[in-house]
């Protein structure tokens, strides 16, 4: 199992956090957000990770170097476009690492327990499995989930109240042809006149229409996304919470 990891953007909504920092090096709890996901990947197993960089690429690649625990190799790969498309372009790049290897698909704004991870690993094996969430109610920002039972059936932030069954964590498990099909919807999508325009998950909505798109609910663990400066206290929160991770990490002794 490899990992991918999107971190090419700046976060210009922490503004003026992320003036000179990406989004993904923002401290929380004493850590980078990016050490917490690659300790977390680590702790369950995953020491092949991929991270595609973009503003201030060369700040995460230093960085890399002193946050790599022991046996996993971290490559980078850099998103010239980061500026001018959305994340379908990071995921473009990496199309080709999806098509080779079972692979996990991070968000680089999402923190997480290892609970989580391992509970999206365990999920019974799909093409594509896509991580989400329940709460009471749901924000325009949110990344809600239409369900027929367990497979997606939209995905999207402007979905019918009446048909939001959940929202999207920024987690994605690809396993046996789901990375090919993947890659084959961001081409298709980057032909389009829009294309630079759209998110991945745009992608993940069109094969959900196809019924190959499963998802796995993580309800019960810890969890958040950093988009806003508000966000951040809420995951020093939320890290300082669990105790999970710091056992994994010991016990892997990174």
């Amino acid at each position: 199992m490899k990992a991918i990891i999107l971190c090419a953007g700046q976060g210009r909504r922490l503004l003026p956090l992320t003036e000179r920092l990406p989004k993904c090096l923002l401290p929380v709890a004493g850590r980078s957000i990016l050490e917490w996901q690659i300790r977390g990947l680590a702790a369950v197993g995953i020491h092949d990770i991929t991270l595609v960089t973009g503003f201030e690429a060369d700040a995460v690649e230093h960085l890399v170097h002193s946050i790599t625990p022991a046996h996993t190799m971290i490559r980078t790969v850099f998103n010239p476009f980061f500026s001018v498309a959305e994340n379908i372009g990071s995921c473009f790049l990496v199309r080709d690492l999806l098509q080779t290897a079972e692979t996990v698909l991070l968000n680089g704004d999402t923190l997480f327990e290892t609970a989580v991870l391992r509970h999206v690993l365990a999920a019974p094996e799909h093409p594509i499995t896509v991580a989400i969430d329940r709460k009471p109610t749901y924000d325009a920002d949110d990344m809600k989930v239409s369900l027929d039972g367990t497979r997606l059936t939209a995905i999207g932030k402007t979905l019918p109240v009446g048909s939001i069954h959940g929202e999207s964590i920024g987690m994605l498990k690809f396993r046996r042809d789901g990375g090919e099909m993947f890659a084959a919807g961001l081409e298709a999508a980057l032909r389009q006149p829009d294309g630079l325009g759209r998110w991945y998950l745009s992608v993940i909505h069109a094969l959900a229409q196809t019924g190959v798109v499963e998802t796995r609910s993580i309800e019960g663990h810890a969890w958040g996304e950093i988009d806003y400066a508000a966000d951040l206290a809420s995951a020093e929160l939320l890290v300082r919470a669990w105790s999970e991770p710091a056992v994994a990490v010991v016990a892997e002794g990174i």
